[in-house]
């Protein structure tokens, strides 16, 4: 348990709201989806394992279950955010039968991962980390805004800072250069945060009011996201993350204080595009303040996700081909 950490003071309630979860069947996403469910909110946990959110669910429910009578609820839908198919499903299942949406959570993330590729071809950690939480993202857009207030929040780390120099952003999908998979996944929190500040001011551009969106480190967590590390770096050195780093590391519980925040905050309802750390408003590094970079990221982007040319993030579409 981390000896550091700052903890969400908000009170505030989530009566009436519906709030998105993205991998929220563990670690960090199933204590925010448990904290949102005992403020009152209708919380969706997206998941592509539906068994292990049921399970995650039925825990909650129990662990709540001395907590008084103005809990929420809780339903799953299944999501796999390294297929398209899958994301355009789940939204249009979402927009549609959802009476609103006012929070959304890009929680879920892989780290460290081996080399491989998403149903459509795209690098893993890119395309889940990242494309997956934009296309989403983008597809839900107008159920939230019609929803206002609203917000949006995108799980980054202050890794990104290890980054090194600017985005490659003619190799995004690691094909020209060889794989590193501590690069590609400090890549792809860069590309949260640059996602996050140029979706505001696209919101801002087009005089859309009450929808917010942030992205946020929530600490360094021990998780099973810790997987890959001998992979990635050495054998042994992810026992050694586990048994001595562990000591200054956050719980899950703790971990999730920062996403709660921005979720509920009151201040930082009134803000937009900014990167928060231990409840607070941070700066990030000067690659993922690169407003250029930015721009062409969503550009870049929008064409491998192939959204139609005529497609309006703030109205959507008719029907977008699943």
């Amino acid at each position: 348990m981390g000896f550091f950490h700052a903890m969400c003071n908000s009170d505030a309630r989530l009566d009436t709201k519906t709030v998105i979860v993205t991998g929220s069947n563990a670690g960090i996403g199933k204590c925010t989806v448990e904290d949102f469910y005992k403020r009152g909110a209708r919380v969706i946990m997206a998941c592509r394992n539906r068994s292990k959110a049921e399970k995650s669910r039925d825990d909650i429910i129990q662990n709540c279950h001395d907590a008084g009578k103005n809990l929420g609820e809780i339903a799953i839908v299944e999501l796999d955010l390294t297929s398209f198919r899958s994301i355009k499903e789940c939204a249009k299942k979402l927009a549609a039968e959802e009476q609103r949406i006012n929070i959304l959570v890009n929680n879920a993330g892989i780290m460290f991962n081996p080399e491989g590729r998403t149903e459509d071809g795209y690098e893993l950690q890119f395309g889940t980390n990242y494309l997956g939480h934009y296309l989403f993202t983008l597809l839900l857009l107008p159920k939230l805004i019609e929803s206002a207030p609203a917000r949006i929040l995108n799980v980054s780390s202050f890794v990104h800072m290890l980054h090194w120099g600017r985005l490659t952003l003619d190799d995004l999908n690691w094909k020209k250069r060889r794989y590193n998979p501590t690069q590609s996944y400090y890549q792809s929190k860069v590309c949260n945060i640059l996602f996050t500040k140029e979706l505001a001011r696209r919101l801002k551009d087009a005089n859309i009011e009450g929808v917010t969106v942030y992205s946020l480190h929530p600490g360094i967590i021990n998780t099973e996201l810790t997987q890959h590390f001998d992979s990635a770096y050495f054998s042994g050195f992810r026992w050694l993350f586990s048994n001595i780093g562990g000591l200054f590391f956050k719980s899950a519980t703790q971990g999730a204080q920062t996403t709660i925040h921005c979720a509920v905050d009151e201040n930082a309802g009134k803000e937009n595009g900014l990167y928060y750390a231990e409840c607070a408003p941070k700066k990030p590094s000067w690659q993922a303040n690169n407003m250029e970079d930015a721009k062409s990221l969503w550009d870049i982007s929008w064409k491998m996700v192939d959204l139609p040319d005529d497609y309006n993030i703030f109205r959507g579409a008719e029907d977008v081909q699943t």
